[in-house]
C-alpha cells in the first residue's frame, strides 16, 4: 500500500470512529474495493490523465450514491486532490485498518483451485493456532502453479504446505 493510501485510510477511519459510523464505512469500503476489482473501465477512468477530476468525482458519487456521508467525502477529497486513483488503495487500506481496530486477522490463502468447505475448515484452524485469534477472515487466491495444497499468510507468518513446495523440498535433497 501507498502511504498516501494509508494516511487517507486513517482519516476517514477516525471520522468514522468519531460519528460511530465506522461498521458502515467498513461496508462502503469493501463495496469500493469489489466495484473497482470487478470493473477494468473505471479503473481506467480513475487513472487517465486525460479526464478532469471534477468528471471522475462525478462519475464515481453516480456510482456509489447510496454510500455513506464520509465515504462520499472521501471521494470528494480525493478528486480535490487530484488522487482518485487512490481510491482503491485508500478502501483496501480503510478495510485493513478497520480489521485490525476489531481485532480480526485476515488470512491470505492461496490455493490452486478455490477453497472447498473441508479446506476452508482445515484453513480456518491453521489459523487459529498460528495466531490464537478466533476472529478471521479468510482471502482467497488461485494459483495454479502451486499444484496444490495452499500457502497462508497471516500478517508476516507464513505456512507453506503446497504440493509444489514439497516437490522443490524433494529437489533440494537429492541435489545435496
Amino acid at each position: 500500500m501507498s502511504r498516501a493510501a494509508i494516511r487517507y485510510a486513517k482519516a476517514v477511519l477516525q471520522k468514522a470512529q468519531e460519528s460511530q459510523q465506522e461498521n458502515l464505512v467498513f461496508g462502503d469500503m469493501q463495496s469500493i474495493v469489489g466495484t473497482l476489482e470487478n470493473s477494468r473501465e473505471l479503473r481506467n477512468v480513475l487513472r487517465s490523465p486525460v479526464i478532469k477530476a471534477e468528471d471522475k468525482k462525478e462519475v464515481l458519487l453516480a456510482i456509489f450514491k447510496a454510500q455513506n456521508d464520509t465515504s462520499k467525502q472521501l471521494i470528494e477529497l480525493l478528486a480535490k486532490n487530484q488522487r482518485t486513483d487512490l481510491l482503491g488503495k485508500v478502501a483496501q487500506s480503510y478495510i485493513s485498518l478497520y480489521n485490525e481496530s476489531q481485532g480480526v486477522k485476515v488470512a491470505e490463502v492461496t490455493t490452486a483451485i478455490p477453497l472447498s468447505e473441508e479446506m476452508e475448515t482445515k484453513v480456518l484452524s491453521k489459523v487459529k493456532e498460528m495466531t490464537g485469534s478466533d476472529q478471521v477472515t479468510l482471502e482467497n487466491t488461485i494459483d495454479e502453479s502451486i499444484i496444490g495444497g495452499f500457502i497462508l499468510r497471516v500478517g508476516d507468518l507464513q505456512y507453506n504446505a503446497s504440493i509444489a513446495n514439497k516437490l522443490n523440498t524433494i529437489k533440494r535433497e537429492f541435489i545435496s
